[in-house]
């Protein structure tokens, strides 16, 4: 994959991120998934201000396509979002607005090569930095039987029952080396009838969030975002199942009902649903995008 071959990439909730975050001309922007730049293009398209705002991302190829930003005075920073809040806030650094888009990105679903889908046969690797050492193949090769059960109840929110009967399957059935072989060995031997959702999509999910430790990046993240706005500036949220969007709504819930020490305001009551809001994108079905603003 080269810039010269970019990948189809449709933001989600752009229309909604747009009119909640309000860019205006002149602001600061840091986001800290940028990914392929869907919703940087159009926040930067709006703010024009480019050398004052951060781009982050922790997929080397992700940062390659971010490059004509950089040219642009954009500064771009490849490393995963905790470390970069970290970084920034240790730099003094403050934005106008912030975007954290916590999904998975369509190239990164679409190259077999990554290992995030089963739809794209490919080997069990599913690091979003592929500087990182551990893979989905190491991780479902070696874990105990306790320690996968916990991930797939978890991490997949497969009821006990079901997350107890595929750890079951897995070990009886390992090494794997490819996503094809998990996931047909899961729908092969699914309970029941299934149509639209595939048996191993929660399975999946769950390898993809242990080996990323998405829910800790997420609960390291959050607590730095207040410090990193300027007042009045505004902080979105994009998250794609409920064991991320149940900490977000939490984090911006414990922050209004501080009192006097409240540092951001919920701008929107009810999250802007991917169901409702963006229904042209088949990926934006599950997300949900919740927006605070720095008082």
């Amino acid at each position: 994959m080269s810039k010269e071959h970019p990948p189809q990439h449709v933001p989600v909730l752009l229309d909604s991120a747009l009119q909640l975050l309000d860019p205006q001309d002149g602001e600061s922007y840091l986001d800290l998934t940028a990914g392929y730049g869907g919703h940087a293009s159009a926040i930067l398209a709006k703010t024009g201000n480019y050398k004052e705002s951060v781009l982050v991302d922790r997929d080397d190829y992700a940062i390659e396509h971010l490059s004509d930003y950089a040219s642009k005075g954009t500064r771009l920073l490849h490393t995963d979002f905790v470390s970069a809040v970290q970084q920034l806030s240790e730099e003094g650094k403050r934005f106008d607005i912030i975007l954290v888009d916590l999904g998975v990105s369509s190239p990164q679903l679409d190259q077999g090569e990554r290992g995030f889908s089963f739809k794209n046969n490919g080997p069990l690797d599913m690091r979003m930095d592929r500087r990182q050492q551990q893979t989905a193949n190491d991780l479902i090769n070696t874990a105990t039987i306790k320690q996968l059960e916990t991930i797939i109840h978890e991490y997949g929110e497969e009821p006990t029952g079901q997350a107890r009967y595929i750890t079951e399957l897995i070990i009886k059935n390992r090494p794997f080396e490819n996503t094809e072989t998990l996931a047909t060995l899961i729908a092969e031997n699914a309970r029941g009838k299934w149509k639209k959702i595939h048996p191993a999509t929660r399975t999946f999910q769950s390898l993809r969030i242990a080996v990323n430790d998405e829910l800790g990046q997420i609960k390291q993240m959050l607590p730095f975002l207040p410090n990193l706005l300027n007042k009045g500036g505004r902080v979105g949220v994009i998250s794609f199942h409920s064991l991320e969007d149940r900490l977000v709504k939490r984090f911006f819930k414990d922050q209004y009902e501080n009192g006097l020490e409240a540092e951001l305001a919920p701008i929107t009551k009810k999250p802007s649903s991917g169901a409702t809001d963006d229904v042209h994108n088949p990926r934006s079905r599950s997300a949900k995008l919740r927006v605070a603003v720095k008082k």
